[in-house]
């Protein structure tokens, strides 16, 4: 069956496929890990009001999924600096550390 078959076909059972043109990447993230596919051929199927997408080909990859968590461990003697110069809690400080990646000028400003 050629193309131009089958999209009539599709068409009489009330589906129709459309192409999504340029797309760069698709990333899925679940619970725990996060697949990134590169540069995928991806369509959209519309079938009695719903929408399928379907991605294929592609460079895929696979990672673990970041939970928010900082990269880095907030040091005791940091806390301490950052709520003695703001005046805040030493959780307050901790927390103005893991936002700023460590960067005890950019907390202590975040926090003033």
């Amino acid at each position: 069956m050629n193309p131009r078959e089958a999209k009539r076909m599709m068409q009489r059972m009330g589906m129709n496929m459309d192409a999504v043109e340029d797309v760069k990447q698709v990333i899925i993230k679940t619970a725990n890990k996060e697949i990134v596919i590169e540069q995928p051929e991806v369509a959209i199927l519309q079938v009695q009001g719903q929408k399928i997408y379907q991605v294929a080909g592609g460079n895929v990859t696979e990672r673990t999924a970041e939970r928010g968590a900082p990269t880095f461990k907030v040091s005791e003697e940091d806390a301490q600096l950052v709520a003695n110069q703001t005046g805040k809690s030493i959780q307050e400080a901790k927390q103005a550390l893991e936002e700023c990646e460590g960067d005890l000028a950019k907390a202590i400003l975040l926090l003033q």
